[in-house]
């Protein structure tokens, strides 16, 4: 089981960094108590907040770790910078960051997560279902390969490197069993190649 704190939501669409250690350790305990469960599994910390040292932050996570009330630590939308300061305090198990076939700023990140064997989880892996629709970039890639053009995203990322877990969003079943067979689509050398030369 997995969960986020560290974010709060000043109003519609506005959502704010918190990071003081007391507000951490409070949401992990709201956390368990609404999950009812003894130990989140992963806890990620939503946002660095730059106005609380990274330190503070993910001590405060460390000390939960040690308590037994908190597994493995996480973090989401994070630079390679702060990856690898935040290694330096704590073992990262995870980094949740946006990237997907068209989005890839957090390439240097992922290259780091895979040489450190850190659990890559991008989110909107299918840039919100922008490469999922019959018009998408990888439209005509999904048919040669008889699969959908979500199916094809999905695959590129597992292709590209064995941390990746991707997390498409869906509220049905349909699209979650199609999701799902992603996992069976094989991609050539030739298929990447011509997915890699999409902008």
């Amino acid at each position: 089981m997995a969960t986020k704190t560290g974010m709060v939501r000043t109003g519609p669409n506005a959502f704010v960094p918190l990071g003081h250690p007391v507000y951490l350790k409070q949401e992990v305990e709201l956390s368990l108590r609404h999950l009812k469960v003894d130990r989140i599994d992963l806890i990620q910390l939503h946002r660095i907040d730059p106005a609380v040292p990274l330190a503070d932050q993910l001590g405060a996570f460390a000390e939960l770790k040690e308590q037994g009330k908190v597994r493995h630590i996480g973090l989401s939308e994070v630079s390679l910078d702060q990856l690898t300061e935040a290694q330096a305090i704590t073992p990262i198990a995870s980094v949740q960051n946006l990237y997907n076939r068209v989005t890839r700023q957090s390439q240097d990140v992922l290259e780091y997560a895979t040489a450190n064997n850190i659990a890559f989880v991008p989110w909107f892996p299918i840039a919100t279902g922008k490469l999922a629709g019959p018009g998408s970039p990888i439209a005509a890639i999904a048919e040669d390969l008889g699969a959908t053009p979500a199916q094809v995203a999905l695959a590129w990322l597992l292709h590209i490197s064995p941390v990746i877990l991707p997390i498409p969003g869906t509220t049905s079943l349909d699209h979650l069993a199609e999701n799902l067979q992603a996992v069976k689509l094989s991609l050539s050398d030739s298929d990447m190649a011509r997915l890699n030369a999409l902008a």
